[in-house]
């Protein structure tokens, strides 16, 4: 996929971190650095768009019948514009690295993803899904789907 910085109106939504998610993610990805995953959590390494450089942040992985997820609770961020151009990266726990492929997932297969990642993880990130949370209708996490850009992982060939 091509790197564009033209946003696109799914791309319209981001949520800055406050400086209290920057507190959590700095315990957080020093946890997970020594080896202790927050349920689930893992540093997503990736190579920068623009820089070409790693580029790391701690993110939930969600597992749903078999399959594995990523999903960006505050929008378009950076990570997601990174993955998309560069179309996988790594996650690590401690010294465990592993490698895998990206593919965005369609907006009309997200709502059990979004409705299993809420359950999951809305203590953590719940104030982000404005308007949505576990309790929702499928058809109302159809609605804000389009703000959540979800990518299934797949082993790296």
């Amino acid at each position: 996929m091509i790197a564009t910085d033209a946003p696109s109106p799914a791309d319209a939504r981001y949520l800055a971190p406050s400086k209290g998610d920057l507190i959590f993610n700095r315990i957080a990805r020093r946890l997970t650095a020594m080896g202790l995953s927050l349920k689930g959590s893992r540093e997503l390494r990736i190579v920068g768009r623009k820089s070409g450089e790693v580029r790391t942040n701690v993110v939930n992985l969600l597992t749903l019948d078999g399959e594995r997820y990523l999903v960006a609770p505050r929008g378009t961020t950076e990570w997601v514009r990174n993955l998309r151009a560069a179309g996988g990266g790594e996650l690590k726990v401690g010294r465990k690295v592993e490698a895998f492929r990206a593919e965005e997932v369609a907006d009309a297969d997200k709502p059990a993803i979004l409705h299993e990642y809420l359950v999951r993880w809305a203590f953590e990130v719940g104030r982000f899904f404005e308007g949505i949370d576990a309790d929702s209708t499928d058809e109302e996490l159809a609605a804000a789907a389009s703000g959540f850009p979800a990518f299934r992982l797949v082993p790296a060939a």
